[in-house]
C-alpha cells in the first residue's frame, strides 16, 4: 500500500467538506483518479451510508487501493475499476445515466492534461443525478492570477515537466461546468493554499 504525505495531512479537512455533502440516505460515490487509496479507504469508513466507487488510470494505484481496501476492510468500498477520464462516460466501469450523488476528484487536474478535466466536466453532466455533487479538490488559479508564490513555483514545475499540465482556472472550470449542465456553488479555502470546489448539477 502505498501512503502518500500529503493525502495522509489532507483527509480530516476534506473529509469535513465531504460530510456536508453526503446526507443520511445511501449515497452511491465514484471518484476519479483515486490514486494510492488512502483517501478512499477512509472517507468510506467515514461515511457509511456511501457506496464508494474508487477508479484509477493506472495500475500500480488499482493495486494499492485493493490492498488497502483489503487491509482496512471497509465494506462499502468496491473494488477499483481502471477509468481513463478523457475517454467517454461510457467507459467509466459501467456507471449508467443519472445514478451518481458524488462524482470526486481530489489533486487530478494540474497533473493531467486538459482533456481530462473536460472529460471530468463532461462525465458529471452524464452520470450525475440532478442535484448531484462533483467535487474537486487542490490548487487553481483565479481569473489568471495564482498565489501564493509556492503555488506560481509549483505550477512552474509541474510546466516544466510537462507542457499540458499546470493549475487550472476556476474561470475556465466554470465555463465547463456551465457546458455541462452544473454550476459553481461553492469554493472552500482549504489548507497549504488549496481548494475544494462544489459543483452541484442542475
Amino acid at each position: 500500500m502505498q501512503a502518500p504525505a500529503a493525502a495522509e495531512r489532507n483527509k480530516g479537512p476534506i473529509l469535513a467538506v465531504l460530510r456536508e455533502y453526503a446526507g443520511p440516505g445511501e449515497l452511491r460515490v465514484l471518484e476519479v483518479g483515486a490514486g494510492a487509496g488512502l483517501h478512499t479507504a477512509h472517507f468510506a469508513r467515514a461515511l457509511p451510508q456511501t457506496l464508494w466507487q474508487p477508479s484509477d488510470i493506472d495500475p500500480q494505484a488499482l493495486r494499492s487501493i485493493a490492498a488497502y481496501a483489503e487491509a482496512m476492510r471497509v465494506p462499502n468500498m468496491l473494488p477499483p475499476v481502471l477509468l481513463d477520464v478523457s475517454q467517454g462516460w461510457e467507459t467509466w466501469g459501467g456507471t449508467q445515466p443519472a445514478t451518481l450523488d458524488l462524482l470526486i476528484s481530489i489533486n487530478m487536474m494540474h497533473i493531467a492534461e486538459l482533456r481530462c478535466t473536460e472529460g471530468l466536466f463532461k462525465g458529471a453532466g452524464v452520470l450525475l443525478k440532478p442535484g448531484g455533487v462533483l467535487f474537486t479538490y487542490g490548487p487553481y488559479a483565479v481569473d489568471g492570477r495564482i498565489s501564493p508564490q509556492s503555488n506560481v513555483d509549483f505550477d512552474r514545475s509541474l510546466r516544466l515537466r510537462n507542457p499540458a499540465w499546470g493549475l487550472r482556472d476556476i474561470v475556465l472550470l466554470r465555463q465547463l461546468a456551465e457546458a455541462n449542465g452544473l454550476r459553481l456553488e461553492r469554493m472552500v479555502d482549504m489548507p497549504a493554499n488549496n481548494k475544494s470546489l462544489i459543483f452541484r448539477k442542475q
